[in-house]
């Protein structure tokens, strides 16, 4: 069969996506992977077939515009992490503000997609949960389609809960920004909207079962594999610790986003003299002179699924990736918990199973971060419940697994 992929220029999204497809193609199916052009170069790394499809996102730009409205993050984490409480209003106000990036990473792409859709004629697409431009294209050349998640389903979560206090509002205040969007945009196709254009047909979720919310969608799961694209192993990662290694890291989003890792390089003078290893994937900016201990190590990039099984303990931003690679190899986490859409959710579900920290940005020093990395690497019950999260993860389909079911999806009428 014919599977068409797609996901908007995010790197790090597109990688939660590797595994699958390359379990299609060696599965004997034709895959192409369908993105704007600044992801070009990353799917064809990946060894897949890349397809270009209308211009490069402008989230940026949209940034840059509500660069004024300082308290615009810290809305959107607010109500990410109050789901079951959020008010009809606050939903209302949310989604209006939500589509506007939506619209950022969609609107340029919607035509050339379903343009190659339609030459193309997929089976199946698979689709990274923002990119609602695959699933219209789904929709108007009849293909099945799967959202592919690569962190907590907050969104529907979210649209459930407002649906749900929608249908208690007096029919003229029930407006639905994120609705009229698709419909408006599936209308110039001949289609209309409805929540499958959301959800998909079914959602594939590679979290272990304890760290997904509690939403009404028809899932397919499967276990995590880790991808950090093309990368080598270090000389001196192949020789293990001597003492208990930490791993120190941004990821690579921010940086590439912001020019600079929002971890500074002060926070690792309070490691100096402790019994740990300290590796930090961190760069150090112009005119910062701040001393680095003897017993931590600069890097600029190693990739964490070759490190994090040599680690006692990881510190990081909440990223999706670096969550589940060190779920996937059963290590504890601090995470410093930034307004970054579900960070917060991530961090607050890892603490609550009991396998890792949360430091919000009022809280964090050098001094507390040393604090909680020392708890990670001394206190057992956390590596414990790590491990346990990690046979979670195992006991999941591997991509290979998955196939079929994806086969049988598509055969469907």
């Amino acid at each position: 069969m014919r599977v068409l992929i797609a996901a908007y220029a995010e790197r790090t999204h597109f990688f939660h996506m590797v595994p699958i497809a390359w379990a299609l193609r060696t599965a004997g199916h034709e895959v192409r992977v369908a993105s704007q052009p600044a992801l070009m170069d990353t799917i064809a790394a990946s060894g897949l077939t890349a397809v270009s499809v209308g211009a490069d996102h402008s989230w940026q730009d949209l940034m840059d515009e509500m660069a004024d409205d300082e308290e615009w993050a810290e809305r959107v984490t607010e109500v990410l992490g109050n789901a079951d409480s959020a008010d009809h209003e606050t939903l209302v106000r949310f989604f209006a503000e939500e589509t506007k990036s939506f619209r950022s990473f969609n609107d340029s792409m919607v035509d050339d997609l379903v343009t190659f859709a339609r030459q193309w004629q997929p089976d199946l697409v698979l689709w990274e949960h923002f990119t609602f431009a695959a699933p219209i294209a789904a929709r108007v050349v009849g293909a099945a389609h799967v959202r592919v998640l690569w962190g907590a389903d907050v969104l529907i979560q979210l649209r459930q809960r407002f649906l749900a206090l929608r249908e208690k509002e007096p029919p003229e205040q029930r407006s639905d920004v994120l609705g009229d969007w698709l419909d408006d945009t599936l209308a110039r196709f001949g289609h209309r909207f409805d929540e499958e254009i959301l959800t998909g047909q079914r959602t594939l979720e590679q979290s272990p079962s304890s760290m997904r919310l509690p939403v009404e969608v028809r899932t397919v799961t499967m276990r995590y594999v880790p991808y950090n694209g093309p990368s080598v192993v270090p000389g001196w990662l192949r020789e293990p610790p001597g003492r208990p290694r930490v791993c120190i890291t941004a990821g690579v989003s921010m940086r590439a986003f912001f020019g600079f890792d929002p971890i500074p390089l002060s926070s690792l003078r309070s490691f100096a003299g402790l019994d740990v290893e300290v590796v930090a994937t961190l760069v150090r900016q112009e005119g910062d002179d701040t001393e680095i201990p003897d017993n931590v190590r600069l890097v600029d990039f190693v990739p964490m699924h070759a490190i994090l099984p040599t680690c006692a303990a990881v510190v990081h931003i909440g990223s999706a990736g670096i969550v589940s690679t060190a779920l996937t190899y059963g290590v504890p986490q601090l995470v410093l918990v930034p307004d970054l859409w579900d960070a917060p959710v991530r961090a607050r579900m890892l603490a609550e199973q009991g396998a890792g920290l949360e430091l919000t940005p009022d809280a964090v020093t050098p001094e507390s971060i040393r604090d909680a990395v020392m708890r990670l690497v001394t206190e057992p019950a956390f590596r414990e419940a790590a491990i346990r999260l990690r046979d979670e993860a195992d006991a999941e389909p591997a991509p290979n697994e998955v196939v079929p079911v994806l086969e049988r999806l598509a055969a469907e009428p």
